[in-house]
């Protein structure tokens, strides 16, 4: 799916604080996805302006979360075989426990 994308990617969790460091392509694939959602927002605001039939606005809302969850498999595979691989390797077991509150948090309705 991702694979492409996700090479050469790491976290670094340094004392100055945890970022991740995504690759210029898988950036701009997310970032690319995220304008196309945030079109998706404004235009399910100018559904309901113009009082547009609620199964309609309903479906547009569906669509806007598929592609929201999309952009969150593609983060959390890079975080998997990334951030979670090198910590584990590195002795830091703390980190599944955080893995599955977030997952938590995605699966959570």
């Amino acid at each position: 799916m991702t694979h492409d994308i996700l090479n050469n990617e790491h976290c670094n969790t340094s004392a100055s604080g945890r970022k991740s460091h995504h690759s210029d392509k898988t950036k701009q694939n997310l970032i690319t996805r995220l304008n196309r959602i945030e079109g998706q927002i404004r235009g399910i605001k100018g559904l309901i302006e113009k009082d547009t039939y609620c199964d309609d606005v309903i479906n547009q809302i569906a669509a806007t979360q598929a592609a929201l969850n999309s952009v969150a498999k593609i983060l959390l595979e890079g975080h998997l075989k990334s951030c979670v691989v090198e910590r584990i390797q590195e002795g830091d077991h703390e980190v599944v426990d955080e893995l599955l509150i977030t997952i938590q948090k995605l699966i959570k309705k």
